[in-house]
């Protein structure tokens, strides 16, 4: 155990996650309610696009009500259907794969890259067919995937590339924002992430024609946003559609947040660092596994995490941690080995990789205000190790 670390009390329910008030959230909901609209598409919607689309450098932001709503509308922007097959990881949340999914797709399942637990391209090279339509990757922990070999595979083959960047606004990949690295990319601002309103998220379009069809879906398929704006006389029903807006007072909400942006990275990327400091001695001796930061990467403190030497090892740690009152849960179990997955899903080769991280990754607390607990998580994690 570090020397610095001296303490060794009990934690006071120490939470994996907690949503922050972090400056003008509630003076903004007022507002909100004020203007008297409380409908999607007002005028903090708009502040939330703009302020989105400049955080990400897309083409176009349109906030939606989840992530996975974003995911959804970049399914039907990608005209997939039945026959038609994404290839993505199996280590994702499972609205990566339900978009295609609903759209009578197929859900190819390849595994990932052992250091940055991102899709790896060189399985994704070996999986596309005739059939193949789209990619979807995913940005684990906030570090987006290896997108230049991505790009290049969707190139060859005239594949759609969809970023699934739940988890990586404000990170970078060669010095490029997650959010224009493909066609679209989908964002989530659920309590667990680091800019929240509660539910929420957003789709960004690097595409024009794409980006205004997407508008149209969003707004149940209708023109409705152009009547408004005067560009037609009236609106109505012209493209497949469903109601993918959030209500003003979730972005009222959001836009408070987007405000702080910057603000909750670093405070988010202190505590990954003061982890990643901590747990390197372990690392060093084998003890633990470590997040392996690509050096074309600059993450956003989303998530920090630690590999187990095994499955059984992995729970024993959760359930020290649990007696001390600290939340360190596991994450993803993988899409392929779900019962919808092996119904829904293909998986054409080995997943050795993502059924190991699954076993053995456990997530470490994470939040805008845990401040000096960091500490406390730090002592109790020592403490649990070295009773395994």
């Amino acid at each position: 155990m570090p020397g610095s670390l001296k303490r060794n009390r009990m934690a006071e329910n120490i939470p994996f996650n907690k949503p922050s008030l972090i400056g003008n959230e509630i003076k903004y909901i007022r507002d909100a309610v004020r203007r008297g609209q409380l409908a999607g598409d007002g005028t903090y919607t708009r502040w939330c696009n703009e302020r989105i689309r400049h955080l990400t450098g897309s083409g176009t932001a349109l906030l939606t009500h989840s992530c996975t709503a974003a995911l959804e509308m970049a399914a039907i922007l990608c005209d997939l259907g039945p026959g038609d097959e994404v290839i993505m990881p199996s280590f994702t949340f499972v609205s990566t794969a339900n978009a295609v999914v609903l759209r009578g797709a197929t859900p190819v399942f390849v595994d990932i890259d052992p250091d940055t637990l991102n899709i790896d391209p060189a399985e994704v090279a070996k999986y596309v067919t005739p059939r193949t339509r789209a990619i979807f990757a995913v940005h684990y922990a906030g570090f987006p995937a290896d997108m230049d070999a991505l790009a290049a595979i969707a190139s060859k083959h005239g594949l759609m590339l969809v970023e699934d960047a739940a988890q990586a606004l404000g990170s970078t990949y060669k010095g490029r924002p997650a959010g224009s690295l493909g066609h679209m990319a989908a964002f989530s601002f659920h309590e667990t992430k680091n800019v929240i309103s509660g539910e929420g998220g957003a789709l960004t379009i690097n595409v024009p024609d794409l980006a205004r069809r997407a508008e149209i879906i969003r707004e149940k398929g209708t023109n409705r946003s152009q009547f408004f704006r005067g560009q037609v006389d009236k609106y109505t029903w012209v493209d497949l559609g469903s109601s993918y807006l959030p209500g003003e007072l979730i972005a009222a909400y959001l836009f408070a947040q987007l405000e702080s942006e910057s603000a909750i990275r670093t405070r988010r990327l202190s505590v990954f660092d003061a982890y990643q400091e901590a747990f390197q001695p372990l690392a060093e001796g084998n003890r633990v596994g470590l997040p392996k930061v690509p050096p074309h990467c600059t993450g956003n403190g989303h998530m920090f995490y630690l590999l187990m030497e095994d499955q059984e090892a992995r729970s024993a740690f959760i359930a020290r941690m649990k007696e001390q009152n600290i939340a360190t849960p596991f994450h993803y179990v993988p899409l392929h080995s779900a019962p919808a997955g092996r119904r829904f899903g293909h998986t054409p080769g080995a997943m050795a990789v993502t059924d190991r991280i699954s076993d053995t990754l456990v997530r470490l607390p994470m939040y805008f205000d845990l401040g000096s607990d960091i500490e406390t998580v730090i002592e109790a994690a020592f403490r649990a190790l070295e009773e395994a």
